[in-house]
C-alpha cells in the first residue's frame, strides 16, 4: 500500500531510532526496531498487495484476487521490476479466461520483467504458447514450449505439455472430409 521509497524511508529511520535506542543502552528496544525494520525491507521485495492477490488466487477467488490488484493503481512507479512482472503475470492468469488477446499482452509484459521463480516464468511460456497456438502460430509456439519446458525443472506442468504436444499434433494434420468421393458422388 505504500510506495516502494516510502518503504526504505521508513526501513531507514527505524534503523535509525534503533540506533539512538543502542547509544541509550536500551539493547531490547533497539533488537526490537531493527526486526521492525526488516518488515519494511521484506515489503520493499515483496509487495503486500501481489502477496495478498496471490492467497486469493490460491483459494480460486478471482473476483478477490482482481480487486486486490486493482488497488495498485501506477504499477511502474509503485512496484519493483520483478514485482511488476508478477502483476502483469497475475493479471495475465486471470484474463486468459475471458481475453486473450489482453492476456497475451500480460504475459509478454511478465516475461520481458522477469519473474523469480522458474517455474512462474516456465507458466508463462506455456500459457503464451497456448496462446500463439490458438492463432495458428505454430513454430512460435513450439519455440515457447521447449522454452517452458527447460525453466520447469521439477516437472510440474509436463502433463499442460502433453496435451498441449496433441493438440499440436491435430492442428497440423489435413482435414479430412468424409462422404465425398471423386465429383462429389456417393460410393458405397
Amino acid at each position: 500500500m505504500f510506495n516502494k521509497y516510502i518503504k526504505l524511508v521508513l526501513a531507514a529511520m527505524i534503523i535509525g531510532a534503533a540506533v539512538w535506542q543502542f547509544t541509550e543502552t536500551n539493547i531490547g528496544n533497539g533488537i526490537m526496531l531493527i526486526l521492525l525494520s526488516l518488515v519494511f525491507v521484506f515489503l520493499y521485495f515483496k509487495n503486500e498487495v501481489i502477496l495478498l492477490a496471490f492467497l486469493r488466487l490460491r483459494k480460486q477467488d478471482f473476483p478477490g484476487a482482481k480487486k486486490w490488484l486493482d488497488k495498485i493503481k501506477n504499477p511502474a512507479a509503485s512496484l519493483v521490476p520483478k514485482q511488476e512482472g508478477y502483476y502483469n503475470y497475475l493479471n495475465g492468469l486471470m484474463v486468459s479466461q475471458t481475453n486473450m488477446i489482453e492476456a497475451e499482452k500480460y504475459f509478454k509484459k511478465a516475461e520481458k520483467l522477469g519473474l523469480n521463480m522458474s517455474a512462474d516464468m516456465a507458466m508463462t511460456k506455456l500459457n503464451l504458447a497456448g496462446i500463439a497456438m490458438t492463432k495458428n502460430r505454430k513454430r512460435e509456439a513450439e519455440q515457447l514450449m521447449t522454452e517452458a519446458k527447460n525453466l520447469d525443472k521439477h516437472n510440474m506442468l509436463d502433463e499442460q505439455m502433453k496435451m498441449m504436444k496433441q493438440q499440436m499434433k491435430k492442428m497440423g494434420q489435413p482435414k479430412q472430409q468424409f462422404g465425398r468421393s471423386g465429383r462429389g458422388g456417393r460410393r458405397f
